[in-house]
């Protein structure tokens, strides 16, 4: 028998809930931005007459004012968006356990087993919670409604807002393969340009490709892509408050002012990796790659990564890993607005010690001892006297970094 798997998106979550307070400005295009007196002057959210004007996410909010001259801009407030998450999801769970949250705004749901509690029917159940979503936090979602979590992400993302959308296996070829590639869930741009190369612009045209080709071209990657186009996929939607690690801990800030010269540029490296090292040590996870993006004042990135021969969450070592790519795909006298520190290929603390048993030796091994035992020193201060009671005294004057 088919699951049934709901993913609920909240429509324009952001400026939903900041309009909440402003009822007066529900039929303005309004967005939510960052502060452009500190340079994260974006666009955050936006609502529905914001988007009938082609307001996008992410862009700048002078090409915002560009398309709309009209534009109410709304500051953020991002404990706000938490509190009403949690309300959301505390909703979900009045139907189902099996609860998991994909973001701030987005959640599956696996109601096979309490179906039946609600009338057997997956559109009226669906429904009806998106109408107890109205009525108690005045907030509308869309759902999608299928038989896996990747057609059901499709079905909430196929109509707004507001709207329940049910893809059955005999709706597949009617709604699911015609979309475009890049609607499925995994499918970014790098992977979508790839296969446009081969003539792949629709599900339905990903699904019909040989697949062992397709393994071929895009590795395992591609085989599971080839799986989701056809319908295959039987990943669990874990229940509620279960801890799943991360598999990449990331932190990037657009800087006060341009970074120029490695003595700024390492200033605002090592404040982000020690943020990366603490968030690590906080999951006890160490990282085999680091990743470095960065933005220029136009607008620009570049992203490169580098493997690391031994895993670690030591800020010092994530911090010159990131300065060497730096240094080699950037030249410092150019100005740098934002970067971004990522670590992936993540292992726990156990493996990781298997491998430092294995490549580690000598002097080596007691200095990143050392260094490791200060990171959780540095940690057991912050728990208790807070965050910004000590840090790296290289960190870039006046700024905190975000998360």
């Amino acid at each position: 028998m088919d699951r049934v798997i709901f993913h609920c998106d909240l429509n324009s979550f952001f400026a939903s809930v900041e309009l909440l307070d402003h009822p007066e400005l529900r039929h303005l295009p309004v967005a939510v931005c960052g502060d452009p007196a500190q340079r994260h002057g974006i666009i955050l959210a936006k609502n529905e007459p914001a988007k009938a004007f082609g307001v996008k996410t992410a862009e700048t909010i002078w090409q915002a004012k560009r398309k709309c001259p009209d534009l109410v801009l709304l500051p953020s407030h991002h404990n706000r968006y938490e509190e009403y998450s949690k309300k959301v999801n505390a909703i979900y769970e009045q139907y189902t356990d099996l609860v998991e949250p994909f973001g701030i705004d987005e959640s599956w749901l696996d109601v096979t087993g309490t179906l039946h509690l609600f009338g057997d029917d997956p559109r009226a159940m669906a429904d009806r919670i998106r109408d107890h979503i109205r009525q108690e936090l005045g907030l509308t979602v869309s759902v999608g409604v299928s038989f896996n979590k990747v057609f059901a992400k499709l079905g909430s993302d196929y109509k707004k807002p507001d709207a329940t959308t049910v893809i059955r296996r005999e709706d597949v070829e009617r709604i699911v393969w015609p979309l475009p590639v890049s609607d499925l869930l995994f499918v970014g741009r790098a992977a979508a340009r790839e296969l446009a190369r081969y003539g792949v612009t629709t599900i339905g045209q990903l699904a019909a490709f040989d697949r062992e080709a397709l393994g071929q071209l895009l590795g395992q990657h591609g085989l599971q892509l080839h799986d989701y186009a056809n319908g295959v996929d039987r990943s669990p939607v874990r229940p509620a408050g279960e801890y799943v690690p991360p598999k990449s801990v990331g932190n990037g800030t657009t800087f006060p002012h341009d970074l120029v010269g490695e003595a700024a540029v390492r200033s605002g490296v090592t404040l982000l990796a020690d943020s990366v090292a603490q968030r690590l040590r906080g999951h006890d996870l160490k990282c085999t790659t680091v990743q470095v993006t960065i933005r220029s004042p136009e607008f620009h990135d570049i992203s490169r990564q580098r493997r690391l021969t031994t895993p670690t969450f030591v800020t010092a070592e994530l911090a010159e890993c990131a300065m060497a790519l730096i240094r080699e795909n950037w030249n410092l006298s150019a100005p740098i607005r934002a970067i971004t520190i990522t670590a992936s290929n993540l292992i726990g603390q156990e493996q990781a010690a298997q491998q430092m048993d294995l490549f580690a030796m000598g002097q080596d091994t007691c200095r990143r001892d050392k260094q490791e035992r200060l990171g959780h020193t540095l940690d057991q201060i912050r728990h208790r006297f807070g965050g910004h009671a000590i840090g790296p005294a290289s960190g870039v004057e006046g700024e905190t970094a975000e998360e």
